[in-house]
């Protein structure tokens, strides 16, 4: 009697371990016998396989995440390089040490600005869809959040085309290498030298010393004297009455002789374009001469200087200052 005591109490201790052991450990192999064998928690080990799988697809979105970013990163590097170093021009060859040094200068800065606003929207791109994505694993309803999201973009979108405008449009103007800091620029409403690039505004200082501040998106067209090249142009008049071929000659001779003692800024022979318009009272000769980017204003005050003097010299007659016909000799 003594003796069956205990062996039916035993029985009893197996049948209730049993009924804690969640059903799902009795699966050979599976996560929640793995989980409850390591933990003897019943609830971990039923959630086991949720708290896997979650894991898994958090892990799995991060990763890819993660590669897709550094994937799109490498890409924009390799892209704005390519864009904005391109292929040097034989023009480019010709130039001297100091204006590759400036274009380099210019390339450089350019490459950093797009490329950082290239790689910092797709970084907010990339991370915001994987957050939204984490959202629907852990079970939010990312419904009301994708309309939200779709409302603001909608308002902001109404509200700041000017910014998106004045935004791209710098994007653009640094792609296309339309201008850069130290350029001569003129953008119709105000002309100057480019003090500093930006992506939403350009910021240039005219002759008389004004500094402008000019948005991207208002900018219609660009002339800009600082590219490749530039010409100075001299228009010289001369009285009606006064020997036009002589004066020609003369006019050539004088820029030679500028082109001469400024070898580093006039790039090739001055020209004698002949002449340019006639008026009841006087002839006007054109002289033009290719220099350096930045250094034609002051070619051209030298070739104004220079043939007044030669025209004193040769006693080449001016128009009259008080607009009357002058007579012939």
């Amino acid at each position: 009697m003594l003796n069956e005591a205990p062996a039916a109490a035993r029985p009893a201790a197996t049948s209730g371990s049993s009924l804690a052991q969640p059903d799902c450990a009795s699966n050979d192999g599976s996560s929640c016998q793995w989980v409850y064998e390591a933990t003897s928690l019943d609830w971990l080990a039923r959630s086991a396989s949720t708290l896997i799988d979650v894991g898994t697809s958090v892990l799995l979105i991060a990763l890819v995440a993660f590669t897709l970013r550094w994937v799109i990163h490498r890409a924009i590097k390799r892209l704005t390089s390519r864009v904005i170093e391109g292929r040097v021009s034989r023009a480019q060859r010709n130039q001297q040490s100091s204006d590759q040094s400036r274009a380099g200068e210019r390339r450089a800065q350019r490459a950093g600005t797009v490329g950082s606003l290239l790689r910092s929207t797709a970084t907010s791109v990339v991370y915001g869809v994987a957050f939204v994505m984490l959202l629907a694993e852990f079970g939010i309803n990312i419904g009301p959040i994708l309309a939200s999201a779709g409302v603001l973009g909608l308002a902001i979108g109404f509200g700041a085309q000017n910014l998106v405008r004045d935004f791209l449009s710098g994007i653009f103007m640094m792609l296309e290498d339309q201008y850069g800091v130290g350029d001569f620029i003129d953008i119709g409403e105000a002309s100057g030298e480019v003090e500093a690039v930006g992506l939403r505004t350009t910021t240039l200082r005219d002759l008389g010393g004004t500094v402008w501040y000019v948005r991207n998106g208002e900018i219609l067209r660009v002339g800009n004297f600082s590219q490749g090249y530039a010409v100075a142009v001299v228009d010289v008049p001369v009285a009606r009455h006064a020997d036009t071929a002589l004066a020609g000659r003369i006019a050539q001779q004088a820029a030679l002789e500028v082109a001469e003692e400024n070898p580093e800024d006039v790039t090739a022979p001055p020209d004698m374009l002949g002449v340019q318009s006639v008026t009841p009272y006087a002839v006007t000769l054109r002289v033009t001469a290719k220099t350096k980017p930045g250094r034609q204003w002051a070619v051209q005050r030298a070739l104004n200087a220079r043939v007044q003097s030669a025209f004193n010299d040769e006693s080449i007659p001016a128009p009259n200052i008080n607009g009357m016909p002058v007579s012939g000799p």
